[in-house]
């Protein structure tokens, strides 16, 4: 990984690769990733200074891959000794707050962000494997990366990122997201997208996974979608707080699913009227939490092509996703 003094950080931005997201802002490629340019300092003070324990629990993901669930189902599955489901702060708090980013909102903030929380510390990233912390990956801390079919995963970034996009009046708009789609597609065809390309980013944590099964959890978002119950045991067991046959007995898997489920956080109060400090709203990132939405966006040629770039890129890999509809 490339270092960078904080002195010289805006001069050696200059000298980055760049291109433009979906939304038209720019993205820089640092260490074979491309970051938004906005938060590209943060992300590169995570990356140097940050002091991994080994009690923390990171979570991973690309962008628009079942982040927000994935925070709330760990934090309720680490916390429940603390809170019933019924008195859980995800009720008044929304996930991204109580497990912050560590690049866009920890270390964008601040070079020396107060790190200072009980243990376990739960944090997420959409950083690649490969160019996190050094800290993280010598400690004992758990990771766990959640991942998305890329097709759905592009058309969920593309929703969210047009919705930002200033100057639409209606941001459903068809001539709008056409001209989006359109230039965006092209851009992702290439690997050009946050935190991208794809491929690299849940290729380094697949196969980190693969090598050390005790340290990186690999989830699928259509696996928590088809049996939650069962992925909530796998989650609780790696981290090392599994359910006791008590707890399984008194139906607190359940408890828990309920709270974490879509429909649920989408309906709380918190997550339909507040603001995050970006701007953005909470309720934008609670869509429709579904499987083969992107039928509703792309044509058939566009996703097919797509798809046969994604299979070449993981061929050999053993990574496979199913295609839905």
């Amino acid at each position: 990984m490339e270092t960078v003094k904080e002195d010289n950080l805006q001069e050696f931005l200059l000298t980055l690769p760049s291109e433009k997201n979906w939304d038209g802002t720019p993205l820089l490629l640092f260490n074979e990733t491309w970051y938004p340019a906005n938060s590209i300092r943060g992300a590169v003070s995570f990356q140097q200074n940050f002091r991994a324990q080994d009690s923390d629990i990171i979570l991973a993901s690309m962008p628009k891959s079942g982040t927000t669930w994935l925070k709330a189902l760990t934090f309720s599955v680490v916390s429940r000794d603390r809170y019933s489901p019924k008195e859980s702060p995800l009720i008044t708090a929304p996930p991204h707050e109580l497990v912050p980013f560590l690049e866009v909102d920890l270390y964008l903030k601040s070079q020396n962000p107060d790190l200072d929380f009980p243990p376990p510390r739960i944090l997420s990233c959409h950083t690649h494997y490969t160019s996190l912390p050094q800290s993280i990956r010598d400690s004992n801390c758990k990771i766990v990366y959640v991942c998305r079919n890329p097709l759905d995963q592009a058309v969920s970034d593309f929703v969210f990122v047009r919705n930002r996009v200033s100057g639409i009046a209606n941001p459903s708009s068809s001539s709008s997201s056409s001209s989006l789609i359109d230039e965006g597609f092209e851009n992702i065809c290439r690997g050009v997208q946050s935190y991208g390309p794809f491929w690299n980013n849940v290729l380094s944590y697949w196969k980190a996974s693969l090598e050390r099964p005790d340290k990186v959890l690999f989830l699928k978002y259509e696996d928590l979608k088809e049996d939650i119950i069962l992925n909530l045991k796998r989650l609780a067991e790696f981290l090392g707080f599994p359910f006791t046959e008590e707890e399984e007995k008194e139906g607190v898997i359940e408890e828990i699913s309920r709270l974490c489920s879509f429909d649920n956080l989408k309906d709380l109060e918190v997550n339909k009227n507040g603001v995050r400090p970006s701007g953005m709203r909470n309720s934008a990132f609670f869509r429709k939490g579904e499987t083969g939405d992107w039928g509703n966006h792309l044509s058939p040629s566009m996703a097919e092509r797509f798809w046969k770039i994604v299979e070449e890129k993981l061929d050999g890999s053993g990574l496979t996703f199913k295609i839905s509809q």
